[in-house]
């Protein structure tokens, strides 16, 4: 397999509105993110993926996107931008931007010409189609609640927007549309900057037609995923992308791509294909979803979290490359989803960053992660700010009446804001984030838990991620090593091996807040062994038997 930069780094998420505020108006901004390089240096991460930064009305939190070559006024200005790309690059950062294409915002200039008349240049940037039987085109949901369509008086037909009504989707069957694209991303990678994030780049194919999806029960509307996710010409449309805009440069690319599994991963990063680096999948993230889809809360089970983890691992073995991650800014806060954000908290965070860094695959760590952040549970739905939090809580309970306490636990457990709350820089007024009003609350545990607390303290969350970073530079095995697991069928603790050569690691992992035990297989005893990290003091003796504390996480280097 070959080598490149982006196998062997660590990647961190910066969300700016809720990252560090500079000014006191309350929202992160590029000035913010560059005062807290230097903490970030210290972490020990090589690249950072920076969430919209660009021109935006922020009806969906910037990525609804009005001007694709500027920066928001709530951010800074492109000198600001400028400014932190070259301070980071002084530090050996690497920076990868968001590239959100699949839609724009109806402020963008396109739009704004595409809706005037069914004749202007630009009316074929977007997807533009008359009503059926004095309805919709057709029976298509958007994944925030509500019709996929939107009539507009002006021209009398209805525009197609996957997400909010503010977010139009772009027709990629237009050659100069990918034109356009094209050009756009050319600019930033000629600004320098490192490669792209490419947010649900699997949706901008659709299906010939726009046909109803089925739908047996008689919905209102329904998904029609299957018409817009991984379509007929996706492969064709990131071919050309990779020909037109990206070979070029040598930059990173990872696709967000909701339902594409792993035969289909395999052709978006298959190296000889020039289509996409790493996909960002949600298999895992959808386990402890019923059929009602995100909101239908359902337990857990390790064993769907380990068959998924090892057919992604076993799947992109040989061809192509995985995303490790387990939240980001669309996913509730790893350690309250995943762990005991109560009387584990540390434990099992840390368990769960070994868990993630010891995969097969490039480790994403979304900002304060490192320090155990956790889920928020504001007391009413006015304190959210997600529009898709707020569609769902609007459509159930007031459109259908349903319990609002039952919806509001949904939202605390799986509501995007759970991620966005601002970063919890130290115990003073609103967690250092800033020294106005938050955008949105912070979260009230902010007193014990932030990154200046973590960083004085030699046995914190935030050093040992350090460890983690330090021990992938150092040993192959962690980047290259193939992946096995050991007892599947086990409910409590997941056990793995990476193997490159004469050395092979053995990672213990207990999921749950009670003593578990592990048999080491006879081919594994009496080797020569080594623990290399774990989240306890190190003191287990590495023998036929090896007994696990709540959460805990052990990191053996076994030589041949």
């Amino acid at each position: 397999m070959k080598k490149h930069w982006w196998k062997e780094s660590v990647i961190y998420q910066i969300y700016p509105r809720s990252f560090m505020d500079s000014n006191g108006d309350g929202i992160g901004d590029i000035p913010g993110i560059i005062s807290k390089l230097d903490y970030l240096k210290d972490l020990g991460i090589d690249v950072i993926w920076l969430s919209p930064v660009y021109k935006s009305p922020n009806d969906d939190n910037g990525y609804d996107i009005s001007d694709y070559r500027d920066i928001m006024d709530d951010f800074g200005t492109m000198a600001d931008w400028e400014l932190l790309l070259k301070e980071m690059h002084d530090r050996g950062l690497k920076l990868i931007m968001d590239l959100v294409v699949n839609h724009s915002s109806d402020e963008h200039e396109w739009f704004v010409e595409s809706r005037k008349s069914k004749d202007n240049p630009y009316r074929d940037y977007y997807i533009w189609r008359p009503g059926k039987d004095g309805k919709e085109p057709n029976n298509w949901q958007s994944t925030f609640s509500g019709s996929a369509w939107q009539f507009d008086e002006n021209t009398g037909e209805y525009y197609l927007h996957i997400f909010s009504k503010k977010q139009p989707d772009l027709n990629w069957e237009n050659p100069k549309l990918r034109q356009e694209v094209h050009e756009m991303m050319k600019f930033w990678l000629d600004k320098g900057i490192d490669g792209f994030r490419m947010d649900v780049i699997n949706f901008i194919s659709k299906v010939d037609g726009l046909p109803d999806a089925p739908n047996p029960e008689g919905k209102k509307y329904v998904s029609g995923s299957r018409y817009f996710m991984n379509g007929p010409k996706i492969h064709d449309y990131l071919q050309e992308m990779h020909r037109e805009a990206l070979a070029q440069y040598d930059v990173m690319t990872v696709g967000e791509m909701p339902g594409a599994n792993v035969e289909e991963a395999k052709l978006y990063t298959d190296d000889s294909r020039n289509e996409l680096n790493m996909v960002f999948q949600f298999e895992h993230v959808d386990l402890d979803s019923g059929p009602g889809g995100k909101w239908d809360l359902k337990p857990l089970k390790l064993t769907d979290l380990k068959n998924n983890f090892t057919k992604w691992q076993k799947g992109l073995e040989d061809i192509g490359w995985n995303s490790l991650y387990l939240n980001n800014h669309d996913q509730p806060r790893m350690v309250s989803r995943f762990g005991d954000d109560k009387e584990y908290r540390v434990e099992s965070a840390k368990m769960l960053g070994t868990f993630l860094h010891m995969l097969k695959g490039t480790p994403y760590i979304y900002q304060g992660e490192e320090i155990g952040m956790t889920n928020v549970r504001f007391d009413s739905i006015e304190d959210y700010k997600d529009i898709e939090t707020l569609n769902m809580y609007n459509e159930k309970v007031n459109q259908n009446g349903e319990n609002p306490a039952k919806v509001m636990e949904s939202i605390y457990v799986k509501g995007r804001d759970n991620a966005r709350t601002p970063f919890q820089w130290d115990d003073s007024e609103h967690g250092g984030f800033t020294t106005g009003t938050p955008w949105l609350q912070v979260n009230p545990n902010y007193t014990a838990i932030n990154a200046e607390q973590a960083v004085e303290d030699e046995s914190s969350i935030f050093h040992y991620y350090r460890k983690l970073i330090q021990l992938r530079k150092e040993h192959p095995v962690i980047v290259h090593g193939s992946y096995d697991i050991l007892v599947p069928e086990d409910e409590s603790i997941y056990v793995y091996t990476r193997t490159l050569e004469s050395q092979k690691l053995l990672v213990l992992l207990n999921f749950t807040n009670e003593d578990q035990s592990f048999d080491i297989p006879a081919d594994l005893q009496g080797k020569k062994n080594e623990i290399l990290i774990s989240n306890y003091e190190a003191n287990t003796e590495y023998g036929s038997a090896i007994s696990l504390k709540p959460y805990e996480a052990i990191v053996y280097l076994i030589q041949d």
